[in-house]
């Protein structure tokens, strides 16, 4: 008996006990369970509906305006009252 029948017999015996230990043990390549927390997956139906974007009418947006004019008018009134 030559190395090379030794080494095609050992060969054999480690093919038939890794079929063995696949049968017995599950797949040996199979996932391993990953350490730590596992990752939050948030279903379709709760994630935020995206929120429509809001647009100035032009009444409003000329509200807006007059209405920190007035605060620009008051703010400067009454810092010309103190100046005093």
């Amino acid at each position: 008996m030559g190395i090379a029948e030794i080494l095609a017999t050992v060969d054999r015996e480690i093919a038939l006990l890794q079929q063995v230990r696949t049968l017995l043990g599950g797949s040996a390549t199979a996932a391993k369970k990953r350490a730590g927390r596992p990752r939050k997956v948030a279903p379709a139906a709760l994630k935020p509906a995206k929120m429509k974007k809001r647009r100035l009418t032009p009444e409003g947006r000329r509200k807006i305006a007059e209405a920190v004019k007035r605060r620009w008018a008051a703010q400067k009134k009454a810092a010309a009252a103190t100046a005093k």
